[in-house]
């Protein structure tokens, strides 16, 4: 298990409009993010999330020519930490943390994770859920 999580915007937005936000807490115990996701976020976030900031900030920058600053901003505090788990969403930020070698899943992989270890009975609900959100997913998964 990884002990430190990174989230990106979009998995506390969409936890968010699901009404499911402490799903992040009951899966993964220390959870971080940063200024700019606080800020594209715009919601009051729960005091369980930690807010850090990325000191290599040229190296976020550089990112940002890449991904949305959000993104960046997670990306690049991943950098700064030892083996942790980064939420995104995204397909290019995650074929950038990808090459990055940086460990990732997403929403759908929260869900799937909270269903293994029997922190919620079954998927489905959470998947109806988000198809009534802007959240956009093959329908194969």
């Amino acid at each position: 298990m990884h002990k430190i999580v990174i989230s990106d915007t979009s998995s506390l937005i969409l936890f968010h409009k699901i009404g499911e936000l402490d799903l992040l807490k009951k899966g993964y115990h220390n959870i971080l993010t940063t200024p700019e996701v606080v800020e594209e976020f715009s919601e009051q976030l729960p005091e369980w999330i930690k807010i850090k900031v990325v000191k290599e900030k040229k190296y976020q920058e550089f990112l940002e020519t890449q991904v949305d600053l959000g993104e960046a901003s997670a990306i690049a505090l991943a950098k700064e930490m030892d083996s942790p788990l980064l939420l995104l969403d995204d397909l290019k930020a995650r074929k950038l943390a990808n090459k990055l070698n940086l460990k990732f899943t997403g929403t759908l992989g929260v869900i799937n994770k909270a269903k293994q270890i029997g922190v919620i009975e079954k998927v489905k609900p959470f998947i109806d859920k988000l198809l009534s959100t802007n959240f956009r997913f093959q329908k194969t998964l």
